[in-house]
């Protein structure tokens, strides 16, 4: 109503003044109302897929139609918050789109079939593969979307039926580097404590990543924190995001640089004596070393190499000295880079070297950006750790999952999977089962990724939709998708939630679970799961660090943090010392690695990450007729400098090329990137415009994962003028009104106002 004019709003104030004192009847009806409808409406508890800060909130549903997305203060993440995808989101649940009965492919054409007769050439083609080719002659690609009994199940059938460790998800493509660096220092991979210890912390540093946009209900803490209760805010960004406008210091550093300025950082504190002596003596080794390998890293080279002034970084250094507890989080912005591993582990140094861990308000947080990945990982769909961070080198680890699953299990790591891109490509891997991925868009260098998926014998896919990957496969298997099944999730906290069935599967669809059963069973494992919670307890049986955790402790909005290895609730980690044997943490000894280079021809950086609106690569979002209202495409973003210098407006089309690809999208002038830098969004499902056309083969030096951040391309301008990409509905265009809480006075002091009450 606030938008109606005055000249109808005032007549229309007047006239419910006039009936007001008749409204009684009128409440009892709408009550009786009320009454009836909430009868008919059915009110489910689920967790959000949609990115990894895990809000969980209600689905009212009459039939398939979903009539409201209701969030609860019994909600432990999320409270009454939700964002824009969490809330209007869900569309795809009911897209014309969902497949609902299997396909396979018959003279080069999809067919659709029965459940029976697809899982027969599925059990019949994996099984002659690995007769013929051996074990090793399969790949598993498993799902940070699904929830952690559909992964443990997809590992198991790696393991136990195919006898391979070629499993892996998608946390390859982007988390791998972070947990990398944190096994490197403190022993385990995921988040040192919670949401509200980042809320209480005295200084939070974001660091290669939008929290505003990729986690939307988090930033909210941090904005809370910073604007009402003096939480000082550090920001390190390529572009100009809504948390750089908001922080006391906004950093912008040449592009791969960011283990540079940590370490001077680092050093300069340490040389000041500003360091945490007594908690490194009683906590971590190698602090001489790691002092030795900081002498090259002075202020002067951190300013030559980052761009980033001396100043600047004593100021950093200053505030993490003066801070009540430090927290850094951090995204792909670090990781997807040749050296995301050791930044993730000189990030972990720092906090190590002042004394932010072991403690409430501090820590690492390397963001999780899909709903399961921290899960996914926790589940074993990795090379080289079977569930619950069980090394498959460890031989009375392994005996433990030989035992239960009555197979050995290879003590070598699988391939992960860019080395399975390898395989199949030189011919030595035959056979693909994928579980809820699209890697022909989310992969690197996609071209070439599409030529590979071209050359597989077989290949399995299982999803909600008949993605870009799926239109390569020669079976695909109809998922359900979360609303559609029971489970659990756990999100970036390292929190599991359990969520409950909101809608009946669409058609033949299937829970994930279900299906890996029935291949498993067709191939003679004789799986008898009839329901979720025996899979999770199977799992805790064989995980100390879930041991404590079931169903029952997971019911209706409870949660459960793993950390600790007698299986108890451990929000905050390392209390009780580090995970090593000494129970001390490691400085990780690790010099710079330098970007990717590129001809000199291609003079423009391409930066890429995620909008508020879409999640991931568009499949499920893209669904939502709300949502593509706000962004119905892509576009990249010129800064205006450049805009000027090569003659692009708001709007033009223009042609991008990397040595890999090319792509034509509309441009959007902003602000928000400088001089020779882009951006582009990652939702697209289109060749023409996905980032992964232009990305390249470079990759992290430790866990392979692709440097998708280091790409450079030229541009050329095909079209000056043409529509804004960005519709002006898009809340990016309205202007922000911070204010300190509700300001009632500001409303009492209006000229004219009239008091409801006596003052």
């Amino acid at each position: 109503m606030t938008g109606l004019k005055p000249d109808i709003l005032e007549p229309m104030v007047d006239l419910i003044k006039e009936v007001e004192p008749g409204y009684s009847g009128i409440f009892a009806v709408s009550e009786v109302e009320a009454a009836m409808r909430d009868t008919r409406t059915k009110k489910t508890k689920t967790v959000c897929t949609f990115c990894g800060v895990g809000c969980s909130f209600e689905v009212w549903t009459k039939g398939r139609k979903i009539l409201k997305v209701q969030p609860s203060s019994d909600a432990p993440v999320n409270a009454i918050s939700t964002c824009v995808k969490g809330k209007f989101g869900w569309d795809f649940v009911n897209s014309k789109e969902r497949i609902t009965k299997p396909l396979i492919r018959k003279n080069g054409t999809f067919v659709e079939s029965t459940w029976e007769e697809a899982l027969n050439v599925v059990a019949s083609k994996l099984g002659s593969i690995k007769e013929e080719y051996g074990k090793d002659a399969i790949g598993f690609i498993s799902s940070s979307k699904i929830t952690n009994e559909d992964n443990y199940v997809i590992q198991k059938l790696a393991r136990q039926v195919f006898e391979t460790n070629n499993i892996d998800n998608c946390s390859r493509y982007c988390q791998s580097p972070a947990t990398d660096g944190l096994f490197r220092t403190i022993g385990m991979g995921g988040d040192a404590g919670t949401i509200k210890d980042i809320a209480q912390s005295g200084l939070v540093i974001i660091v290669g990543c939008n929290p505003t946009e990729g986690h939307p209900v988090l930033a909210t803490r941090i904005k809370r924190a910073h604007k009402l209760h003096g939480q000082k805010l550090i920001v390190a960004d390529l572009r100009k995001t809504e948390m750089a406008e908001r922080s006391d210091v906004f950093i912008s550093p040449k592009q791969g640089t960011d283990q540079v300025w940590l370490m001077a950082v680092t050093k300069y504190m340490i040389d000041q004596g500003w360091h945490n002596q007594e908690f490194i003596n009683e906590n971590v080794n190698f602090f001489e070393d790691f002092k030795e390998s900081l002498k090259e890293y002075t202020l002067e080279y951190g300013e030559e190499m980052t761009g980033i002034s001396k100043e600047t970084l004593i100021q950093m250094a200053e505030m993490i000295r003066d801070a009540d507890g430090t927290c850094i989080l951090w995204g792909m912005g670090v990781t997807q880079n040749t050296g995301g591993s050791d930044t993730s582990a000189a990030i972990s140094n720092l906090l190590l070297a002042t004394g932010n861990y072991r403690r409430p308000g501090a820590g690492a947080y390397p963001l999780r950006g899909h709903n399961n990945v921290q899960g996914a990982c926790d589940m074993g769909t990795l090379p080289g750790w079977l569930p619950g961070y069980q090394h498959v080198t460890n031989e009375m680890e392994r005996a433990k999952f030989e035992t239960a699953y009555g197979v050995k299990i290879d003590s070598e790591p699988g391939l992960n999977n860019i080395e399975m891109l390898h395989a199949i490509d030189e011919g030595k891997m035959k056979a693909m089962y994928l579980v809820g991925e699209d890697m022909a868009l989310v992969d690197s260098n996609a071209n070439h990724v599409h030529e590979v998926l071209t050359s597989l014998d077989f290949f399995v896919v299982q999803d909600v939709f008949l993605s870009k990957t799926a239109q390569y496969a020669d079976v695909v298997l109809p998922a359900a998708p979360s609303l559609e099944k029971e489970g659990t999730f756990t999100n970036t906290e390292r929190r599991v939630q359990r969520l409950y069935q909101v809608l009946p599967t669409l058609g033949d669809a299937k829970p994930d679970w279900w299906i890996v059963q029935e291949v498993a069973n067709k191939l003679g494992a004789n799986w008898n799961y009839s329901h979720p919670s025996e899979i999770f307890a199977e799992m805790a049986s064989l995980s100390p660090l879930f041991s404590q955790a079931n169903y029952e402790v997971l019911e209706g909005w409870n949660s459960f943090h793993w950390g600790s290895f007698d299986g108890t609730n451990t929000p905050l980690l390392f209390q009780d010392g580090f995970n090593f044997p000494d129970k001390k943490a490691r400085f990780a000894i690790a010099d710079w690695v330098r970007p990717a280079e590129f001809p000199a021809e291609f003079d423009l950086h391409i930066n890429n990450g995620r909008m508020l609106e879409h999640f991931h690569e568009g499949n499920m979002t893209n669904k939502s007729t709300g949502i593509q209202t706000k962004v119905p495409g892509v576009f990249v973003e010129i800064s205006p400098d450049l805009a000027k210098e090569r003659g692009v407006k708001t709007g033009s089309l223009v042609r991008l090329v990397s040595p890999f690809g090319a792509l034509k999208l509309r441009a959007l002038v902003t602000d928000r990137v400088k001089a020779n830098e882009l951006y582009l969004p990652m939702n697209s499902t289109d060749n023409e415009t996905a980032i992964n056309f232009l990305t390249g083969p470079a990759v992290d030096v430790r866990t392979n994962t692709p440097a998708y951040k280091q790409t450079k391309v030229r541009m050329e301008v095909l079209e000056v003028d043409g529509e804004n990409p960005m519709p002006k509905a898009n809340p990016r265009n309205k202007k922000r009104h911070p204010q300190a809480g509700i300001e009632v006075h500001r409303k009492w002091a209006r000229t004219g106002y009239v008091h409801l009450t006596d003052k």
